[in-house]
């Protein structure tokens, strides 16, 4: 019997050796067990309090209508896995991404790219700066305040 176990999590295949790096019931490797060195970022945005322009937003990220050259764009900046989750009218973005993953390089990469910059001005009319924000900026990076996984296995 095969030893490798397939998974859905960004389209790897992972050795099952002694239930090392054995995905979790949705597919996925634990982080601390993945064979790549990588970062997972978190952000949230606010969309607009208008349900007519939060549908439109939505149908604008379903796979059916996403941009070909916006995905490819992400990857090429060592974008592994991208998540947004929506709540009423706040936006909560997971990113998984190359160790050497930086949030700088990715925005020079945008900033050159007009395509991506043709996106955020779309994006743009859906989404608004949440409150807090520093700079007007609309993506803000949040800071990570609890790890289940480093307080170990409870038995």
């Amino acid at each position: 019997m095969s030893t490798e176990v397939m998974c859905t999590w960004i389209g790897h295949c992972f050795r099952n050796k002694n239930n090392e790096n054995e995905p979790d019931l949705t597919g996925r490797v634990p982080e601390k067990k993945r064979l790549m060195a990588m970062k997972r970022l978190c952000f949230t945005c606010d969309l607009k309090n208008n349900p007519e322009l939060i549908e439109k937003y939505k149908e604008y990220h379903h796979r059916s209508n996403t941009w070909p050259e916006i995905t490819k764009s992400i990857r090429e900046a060592g974008v592994l896995q991208m998540e947004i989750f929506l709540a009423g009218n706040r936006l909560f973005m997971i990113m998984d991404t190359k160790d050497d993953f930086s949030l700088e390089r990715k925005e020079l990469m945008d900033a050159e790219n007009s395509i991506v910059q043709r996106w955020e001005s779309l994006m743009g009319k859906y989404q608004q700066t949440p409150e807090f924000t520093r700079n007007g900026e609309k993506w803000v990076l949040m800071e990570k305040i609890y790890d289940l996984e480093e307080l170990g296995v409870l038995k």
